[in-house]
């Protein structure tokens, strides 16, 4: 693809990530500690990406079990504690399953990304979307658009894929698997926020377990259309706010413009079916009222990627540990999709003992590159695999190896699929990353984050 013609700014750097998500932030950050110019480039105005966007809750920190342990640390610890600094964390219990979550205050976590990313000296480029790539020797030339000023180029030495759509691997002809094709997709969920919610109230009542009473007496009687039995909804940092992931949008695609299009109008409009249902049904919701939507409909999978290796429901499944992991997940295998009578159900498989896999580097390299890695939800990995390994703490660990490898890459002047792995896992555990399944049962309370540290 040939844009030089209409080129209106060009820049250079070292390490470019693209997609400030939870992984591609944290990959930005790790790489920074090395000597190199780090570019991060957000086709939105914040970064963020999910844990901003859509949700409020980091999970795969801890194992879900009995008694959880916690697999993840590092430079995820490191969002965390900035975090409850400012007292915009707190730690929710084990409630549907996938495992103790941090729960954060997301527009917070917008400026502590931003705070993290200007003190490590990375150049960011928000409002800024790839729309094409070029390769010239060993460096490739990604091409932008933004919208003040038309197309943009960044020639890199090193490219970090945290797009969550893969798009610099489509655009680089690196071969990826489109979700879908060989099985059902996960369906999307818009998020929604609601204010004034009497949670004393709403306890008082039953709790959790009367709503999920209640939404199957709703969908089963019709009275409320809603598009699913059960629904989450939790308590956020903000008093009186409750969070959802309630909404159900099955069958679209969504890298198809009329189709993500058609979804996204959906998904507003169960948001307010699921209003009417809360203020009518739940006692506790009778004077509370949305007071946000998501910014953009959440996407669960797209492209995935093929890597040097790809990760499976049997590795999952039975806890399997590799000689070149660079972090663990404990997560379930957590599958929002469309059950067998038409309703979206979500499918639920737990690793065995509370137990935990290991995730080889191999799975953050495209087959066929040598300066490329890819993090986030289009990392190598089948779609059961994926449906476990896709909590942004793992995704943050995925970022966290990434960014590592590709400054030791150009360090070694050595290639992705090259470099010492002992090397990078020293370097991982050094930075203070998990590898290996503690043998600490975490101390976990409502506000005991830093007993976990």
């Amino acid at each position: 693809m040939n844009f030089s013609t209409s080129i209106a700014k060009s820049f250079s750097t070292d390490i470019l990530v693209i997609g400030s998500g939870s992984a591609g932030t944290i990959a930005a950050l790790a790489a920074s500690y090395g000597k190199y110019k780090v570019t991060i480039v957000e086709r939105y105005g914040f970064p963020g990406g999910t844990s901003t966007q859509m949700l409020d809750t980091f999970y795969g920190f801890f194992t879900p079990s009995e008694a959880p342990k916690k697999i993840v640390g590092g430079l995820p610890d490191m969002v965390v504690n900035e975090l409850n600094k400012t007292g915009n964390i707190f730690l929710r219990p084990n409630t549907y399953g996938a495992g103790t979550g941090v729960n954060y205050n997301p527009e917070k976590l917008k400026q502590v990304w931003d705070n993290l990313l200007i003190s490590s000296g990375v150049h960011t480029l928000y409002h800024t979307t790839l729309v094409g790539v070029e390769h010239i020797g060993g460096t490739a030339v990604c091409v932008f658009f933004n919208k003040g000023i038309g197309f943009l180029s960044i020639t890199a030495k090193r490219i970090i894929d945290a797009s969550g759509d893969a798009d610099y691997c489509h655009w680089a002809g690196l071969p990826y698997e489109k979700a879908g094709e060989t099985e059902p997709i996960q369906s999307l969920t818009t998020t929604f926020r609601m204010s004034n919610v009497d949670l004393e109230a709403f306890e008082v009542a039953g709790g959790k377990k009367m709503l999920k009473e209640k939404m199957h007496e709703a969908y089963e009687s019709g009275k409320h259309p809603l598009p699913r039995k059960e629904g989450s909804t939790h308590e956020m940092c903000q008093p009186k706010c409750i969070s959802t992931v309630a909404v159900k949008v099955a069958d679209f695609d969504p890298l198809d413009p009329e189709s993500i299009t058609h979804a996204e109008i959906e998904g507003r409009r169960q948001a307010f079916v699921y209003e009417n249902f809360f203020r009518a049904e739940v006692p506790g919701y009778q004077n509370s009222k949305i007071i946000g939507l998501s910014n953009q409909i959440g996407v669960r999978e797209t492209r995935r990627v093929f890597g040097e290796y790809q990760l499976t429901k049997e590795d999952c499944m039975s806890a399997k540990q590799f000689k070149d992991q660079v972090f663990l997940c404990g997560a379930p295998i957590e599958d929002h999709r469309k059950s067998v009578d038409g309703s979206s159900e979500t499918y639920w498989q737990y690793i065995p003992n509370g137990d935990s896999y290991g995730v080889p580097y191999r799975t953050l390299v495209p087959k066929n590159s040598l300066n490329v890695w890819v993090v986030g939800r289009c990392f190598s990995a089948t779609h059961d695999a994926h449906a476990s390994c896709r909590s942004m703490a793992q995704t943050m660990s995925m970022g966290q190896a990434a960014g590592f490898a590709a400054v030791q890459s150009l360090n070694e002047d050595s290639s992705a699929n090259t470099i010492s792995i002992h090397k990078l896992q020293d370097t991982l555990l050094e930075h203070g990353a998990l590898l290996e399944l503690p043998n600490k049962i975490a101390d976990i309370t409502r506000n005991g984050w830093t007993n976990n540290l």
